[in-house]
């Protein structure tokens, strides 16, 4: 069974009142990539993913699941 990430990205954002554009801002990346991101096609870096965390406000693993 393969493993695959399941994420939490487009709920928090939507929850802190961010736009796509505003996060990508925030954490540095295009707004592609985070689109890729909530769409699940694109698995972010370990720093990305802890940028995204510290962003929230949450830790890392309350957006980003291992299935």
């Amino acid at each position: 069974m393969k493993d695959f990430v399941i994420n939490n990205v487009q709920v928090y954002r939507k929850k802190v009142g961010l736009t796509q554009e505003e996060l990508s801002n925030a954490v540095n990346v295009t707004r592609q990539t985070i689109i890729a991101i909530e769409k699940g096609n694109y698995i972010p870096s370990v720093a990305l993913a802890l940028k995204l965390a510290q962003t929230f406000k949450r830790p890392v693993e309350k957006i980003f699941t291992l299935k």
